[in-house]
């Protein structure tokens, strides 16, 4: 048995504007622009990389900058809210700050016990920000955000679904989350190891939602954390024999 995920790695999304996508994930957000290179899949476009000051795991958000990308439609069966943790005492500084800088945000919210914030980027992506009593992470100590209310990293994702159950074994089976609650029609699972850190997924099942798809606004993909090469290989060992694959 491989060692287990420890949770997210990072979240990668499209964008139709770098420079709008720049100026709201560092300018609005405080995200530190860690890394910009081609998309090594598209050398003809950017591959876009915001964290915290370092780039550590479970808090890199990145885009493939496909300039003038059609707008995707948000929908099952995709990642359809992407979640920042804050402190909790944080949460009325972003609701100041977004109501500032023009972002249109729904009222406030709770899930799970927690402060929710909920509202969209420029392409139109949802983005959530979550208030926790340990949010873990290190705030960016000189960023554009004080350190007492800066994002820490990803509190995790939202997967919209037609039915759940598979996920939900997937997540629990093969990779060895935790069901720890549900609300109406969304189920939340946790990471099984690690210190929690930026280790969430919830599932909604949506039967009759519209579905969803690919472009600008739209999630592209999640990666999970494995500790090491060696534990990254013993998951790509493990995990086609439990009926999932990986591209080589």
């Amino acid at each position: 048995m491989p060692a287990p995920i420890t949770g997210l790695h990072h979240v990668t999304a499209i964008t139709a504007d770098a420079q709008k996508n720049i100026d709201f994930y560092t300018g609005v957000l405080g995200l530190r622009l860690v890394k910009l290179t081609v998309n090594f899949d598209d050398p003809g476009s950017y591959h876009l990389y915001y964290g915290d000051e370092l780039g550590r795991p479970g808090t890199i958000m990145t885009f493939f900058a496909w300039a003038g990308a059609f707008r995707g439609k948000v929908g099952p069966p995709q990642v359809t809210a992407t979640a920042f943790a804050v402190p909790a005492g944080a949460m009325e500084f972003w609701t100041t700050r977004l109501s500032e800088k023009s972002v249109t945000t729904q009222p406030l919210a709770t899930r799970f016990g927690e402060p929710v914030l909920t509202f969209a980027d420029p392409d139109g992506m949802p983005i959530e920000i979550v208030g926790s009593a340990d949010p873990k992470g290190t705030p960016w100590a000189t960023g554009p955000v004080s350190a007492e209310h800066a994002i820490r990293g990803f509190h995790g994702v939202t997967i919209s679904e037609e039915g759940y159950e598979n996920t939900a074994k997937l997540l629990i089976d093969v990779m060895g989350f935790t069901s720890i609650g549900s609300e109406q029609n969304r189920f939340r699972y946790q990471a099984g190891s690690g210190d929690r850190f930026a280790s969430i997924v919830d599932l909604i099942c949506v039967p009759d939602a519209r579905h969803g798809s690919m472009g600008a606004g739209v999630v592209h993909h999640v990666a999970y954390r494995a500790g090491d090469d060696a534990v990254q290989l013993a998951w790509r060992k493990k995990s086609p024999a439990r009926g999932s694959t990986f591209p080589p």
